[in-house]
């Protein structure tokens, strides 16, 4: 496995607010006041490495890991589709996710898979040029190596970051952020103890240079105040995440110039 240049762990964590003030307790989460497990205050986000070209098999490929959650994301083609489908103007976007036995703890621990493939499928397919490549197949295959917590945006950002690696034209990167309702508290990239007692998350994914919103996916019960304060943590952190994503690219472009 050989590895393009990639930047060293950023941070993408949104504007700190004056309510936000790290509290030194026992991690309860029953208790108003807890304390995250890790440390972090409830709206920073974990460090964050990202690099390109980590297998040479790949058209494009790229690696992510964002605290414990490690992902590695690999692009195929566009090639022509095995199955034969019909004559068509736009190209076919193919999305699989797999967790490695030793992701988790414990191996029933692990998500289902298809639901996770369709909903970066979702996330992806609005920010691809699909009419560029008529006739054929993109394959994308992510592989979560460690889950560690907020396992959808650390895939669907990493998979952007492959696609562009890759060479597919795409109107944007893809960054996706998710937040945690635990009682009173919006917590910004959860980890897997917290992701365990929220009430509610709410996860966003955007093209952060159009400051569009591809997918908003939420569960749990919100108030609308809520709603609005988790988007805005969201938005944020999308696009300081995607200025991430540039830099790695460009240094992965002035690395293979050398």
């Amino acid at each position: 496995m050989a590895a393009k240049a990639g930047t060293t762990p950023a941070t993408y964590s949104p504007s700190p607010t004056t309510n936000n003030k790290k509290k030194n307790r026992t991690p309860l989460f029953s208790d108003v006041d807890w304390v995250r497990p890790d440390g972090r205050d409830f709206h920073q986000c974990r460090p964050a490495f990202l690099r390109t070209g980590a297998v040479n098999a790949a058209s494009g490929s790229a690696y992510a890991e964002f605290g414990n959650t490690k992902v590695i994301v690999s692009i195929f083609g566009p090639r022509e589709s095995k199955k034969a489908m019909m004559y068509s103007d736009i190209g076919r976007l193919n999305c699989n996710v797999s967790y490695t036995t030793f992701a988790t703890p414990v191996r029933s621990q692990v998500s289902d898979n298809k639901d996770i493939s369709s909903q970066l499928h979702k996330s992806l397919e609005g920010a691809i040029m699909l009419n560029t490549f008529p006739k054929t197949t993109v394959d994308v295959f992510a592989l979560v190596l460690e889950s560690g917590g907020c396992d959808l945006p650390v895939i669907i950002s990493c998979a952007s970051l492959a696609l562009a690696d890759a060479g597919i034209m795409m109107y944007d990167l893809v960054a996706a952020v998710s937040v945690s309702c635990i009682g009173k508290n919006l917590v910004i990239d959860p980890i897997s103890e917290e992701e365990n007692h929220q009430d509610g998350n709410l996860m966003t994914t955007c093209l952060p240079s159009r400051n569009e919103v591809t997918q908003l996916t939420i569960t749990g019960e919100w108030s609308t105040p809520k709603i609005h304060e988790a988007m805005e943590l969201c938005l944020d952190a999308c696009s300081k995440l995607g200025k991430i994503m540039r830099s790695c690219l460009k240094e992965s472009a002035s690395t293979s110039q050398e």
